[in-house]
């Protein structure tokens, strides 16, 4: 049987830290993943509203889809800036791309933010809104270990009517290879069963991560969408007023065709945790990222390697959803 790293955390696989703050008067916060070493990235974007910075330069034709960070954070737009504040935090340590000898070093940070501008948080921040300098805090913070639950970019979120939250979940596939995942959820679907107690992800659970509860009986047919008339009340039912964020990590040494093919395949793994996912009403998007260090050969053998990278992905994906939930409730 697979079981996950030794923290159950996407920082499972080697090289990567994680940087949490939050901004308590705002009730928002952010959240960075930083691989200094600039490995190979990918984006799929699924949600109907996205918002997002540096997406492009990971696409496949182009010239250098690496990342040397990945930043998520609450805000909606205006969190977008938190991404300004880890590529000056980087470029202070020279990490980054230098063009010239005498040239500052040029982070690539690809950036996406959830819209928690709705919770009740002060807004009143005029022409100083608080996510450059928590950009800059957030790399200050990042570690191996870092909490879950109701913090970064998981401080205001909401999933559905109930609080959403930043998660994190990893899986040991042996032989080197280790695939992480880590979410900042904030859907207008729901993560739990008709029974208000059961994760929709239950089946992916490994001991007990997130409460260890089994469904009862079901009803005969499931409602396709939840009550909307909370979620209208609470402002929700509007394009792009909800998202999922998500970046998928392996030890693999993915080109950016197969990084790309892992994070489509990821988004699977909001579909199994989330119901529904990818509306008109979200902006859900994962990252994936590849250090590299584990080789999966070549030939016919690779493509079937990839595949398993990528349904892993997807349960880590799924798992980490319900986790952030789960260690959400009590904040």
């Amino acid at each position: 049987m697979l079981t996950p790293g030794p923290r159950n955390l996407i920082t499972d696989v080697p090289g990567l830290t994680v940087g949490c703050v939050e901004d308590e008067a705002v009730r928002t916060g952010v959240t960075v993943l930083l691989c200094p070493e600039a490995w190979t990235a990918a984006v799929d974007v699924r949600g109907g509203g996205p918002a997002v910075r540096e997406t492009d330069t990971l696409r496949p034709e182009n010239s250098f889809s690496r990342a040397h960070a990945i930043c998520l954070s609450g805000g909606s737009v205006f969190g977008l800036g938190a991404a300004d504040g880890a590529a000056i935090a980087l470029s202070a340590r020279d990490m980054g791309v230098k063009l010239a000898a005498d040239s500052p070093a040029i982070p690539i940070v690809p950036a996406a933010a959830l819209h928690d501008l709705g919770n009740g948080g002060d807004k009143a921040w005029g022409l100083s809104p608080p996510y450059r300098e928590l950009g800059m805090k957030a790399v200050e913070a990042a570690r191996v270990d870092f909490p879950l639950g109701a913090v970064g970019a998981g401080r205001g979120a909401m999933a559905g009517v109930i609080k959403g939250g930043l998660g994190s979940a990893s899986l040991d596939l042996g032989g080197g290879l280790i695939v992480g995942a880590l979410v900042a959820a904030n859907p207008v679907g729901s993560v739990y069963m008709p029974d208000g107690e059961t994760f929709w992800a239950w089946p992916f659970e490994i001991d007990e991560e997130f409460g260890g509860r089994r469904p009862g009986a079901m009803p005969t047919a499931i409602e396709p969408m939840p009550d909307d008339t909370k979620l209208g009340a609470m402002g929700r039912l509007r394009p792009g007023a909800n998202t999922t964020l998500a970046v998928v990590a392996t030890t693999a040494d993915l080109r950016t065709a197969e990084a790309q093919r892992m994070a489509m395949m990821a988004h699977d793994g909001m579909g199994r945790a989330i119901r529904p996912a990818h509306t008109a009403f979200d902006g859900d998007i994962v990252f994936a990222l590849a250090s590299g260090a584990a080789a999966l050969g070549e030939g016919p053998g690779r493509a079937a390697a990839l595949s398993r990278l990528g349904s892993a992905a997807a349960d880590c994906l799924a798992r980490a959803i319900a986790r952030a939930v789960f260690e959400a409730r009590e904040a």
